[in-house]
């Protein structure tokens, strides 16, 4: 049950300072409100009063009900974690990273090698064309 006296002296000191905060603000909903609006006749302009300045009352905060007794509530010190293992990757994990390294790399050459023997097909058909029709014909010349 302590933990219900800690809690209600809490909130016994968050009530207290609420009202202290509180009670040195000006009235909101004073300074928030509107004017009233007039509406405009045809033949004849109304002008509307000036509002009455707000004034600002100081009032001293109500006496707040002094805490019956302060508790210092002792916090035990957090656990120390384990350091991070260290990993092992000379075993079956290394393996397998090196061998998917290496099909990576077979691949890209592969693709490599594809690119290069379509650009050189390509070509040689541009170059027999070239060399079959001596005369292209100009577009618009």
């Amino acid at each position: 049950m302590k933990w219900m006296k800690e809690r209600d002296l809490l909130i016994a000191q968050t009530m207290a300072f609420v009202q202290s905060v509180t009670a040195k603000r000006p009235d909101a909903e004073a300074l928030m409100a509107a004017p009233p609006v007039v509406a405009p006749e045809a033949t004849s302009v109304t002008v509307a009063p000036p509002l009455p300045v707000p004034t600002v009352i100081e009032v001293p905060p109500a006496a707040a009900p002094a805490p019956a007794a302060v508790m210092v509530v002792e916090v035990p010190p957090a656990p120390v974690l384990p350091g991070f293992v260290k990993l092992d990757i000379r075993g079956d994990f290394g393996s397998e990273v090196r061998a998917r390294v290496a099909n990576f790399r077979a691949n890209q050459q592969r693709f490599l090698r594809e690119r290069e023997e379509y650009c050189s097909s390509t070509m040689d058909k541009v170059r027999a064309a070239i060399r079959d029709n001596a005369e292209l014909p100009r577009s618009g010349k």
